[in-house]
């Protein structure tokens, strides 16, 4: 590579991370300065400031400086900084739609996601909360759906996401059950072998925190293997998605899990923490109101699951 290809590449990062930055940035903030921008992306300042002329020239952002109070960001054209961001689709990756409730969000993501800038988005399907973080981490995707209560415990002990939107108790599932083989159970006891899925953080949680001060014998299983097990008595109790239950009106024992707060049933999006500017895309194009909107003309049967 000779100097001039060098030069391009450091122009083309420098103009690449900008678009990034300002994309996160609200209309009539102040812009970090470019000794902060030097610090945050590692380039030069020349090189940086290049980079911010060309934004301006070629109608991606408009600035004013105020002197000695800074520089702040009159108007921006958010198609042309995602072209030089390099963003050129979104893919959020979602539970796998086996409960109603699933597919009516899954429905209302796809719906709400055709949006202004005419970004291909989609949606993928992946089983457990920890292993659709690792990927959204791992940059397979833009955006995760988890719910509350498994992002708030992720970022207890990583502090590498953050929740972009929330859509409210209830938009995740109505609640988590435990189901027991034995139809007279009414508790965990002493002696059973217990279900856990260690990929789902909402059930591996809530099964342990049934089972203090319980000697249990954990048994691993994947969450769609639970039904079967409990069935068939391979395991004696599991913690499970109550809306199944509805959804396929199964006659099984069972009892409600009785959590202090309803972050268990409320869906959220996350993203990585060091994308800023997927959160503000994510905020721009996803409506909260009318994905819930979608999500009940799924569950009353008006319209039909597309996902």
């Amino acid at each position: 590579m000779d100097y001039h290809q060098k030069l391009l590449s450091k122009n083309g990062l420098s103009t690449m991370a900008l678009a990034k930055e300002f994309m996160s940035c609200d209309i009539g903030s102040k812009i970090p300065t470019v000794s902060e921008l030097n610090e945050k992306i590692g380039l030069a300042r020349g090189t940086i400031q290049n980079s911010i002329k060309f934004l301006q020239d070629n109608g991606a952002i408009k600035l004013e400086s105020k002197g000695h109070l800074g520089t702040y960001l009159i108007s921006k054209n958010t198609l042309i900084l995602l072209a030089f961001a390099g963003i050129t689709s979104i893919v959020g990756v979602m539970p796998l739609p086996y409960s109603k409730k699933y597919e009516g969000l899954a429905t209302g993501l796809i719906v709400t996601m055709e949006n202004q800038y005419s970004i291909p988005a989609s949606m993928a399907y992946m089983r457990g909360a920890e292993n659709r973080i690792a990927m959204l981490l791992a940059e397979r995707y833009d955006f995760a759906i988890v719910s509350k209560y498994a992002a708030i415990d992720f970022n207890q002990r990583n502090e590498t996401i953050v929740i972009a939107k929330e859509f409210g108790p209830y938009s995740y599932l109505a609640k988590h059950v435990i189901l027991f083989h034995d139809t007279q159970a009414k508790e965990i006891v002493d002696g059973m072998k217990v279900g856990i899925d260690m990929e789902s953080i909402d059930q591996r949680l809530m099964t342990k925190k049934a089972c203090e001060g319980k000697k249990v014998e954990y048994v691993r299983v994947d969450y769609n293997q639970i039904l079967e097990k409990i069935q068939n008595g391979s395991i004696d109790a599991a913690v499970w998605n109550g809306d199944i239950l509805t959804d396929k009106t199964l006659n099984i024992n069972y009892r409600t899990v009785d959590l202090k707060d309803n972050d268990d049933t409320e869906a959220v999006i996350v993203v990585n923490k060091n994308k800023p500017e997927m959160k503000k895309l994510i905020d721009d194009i996803i409506d909260v109101d009318s994905v819930l909107n979608i999500q009940k003309l799924v569950l009353d049967g008006k319209i039909t699951p597309s996902y």
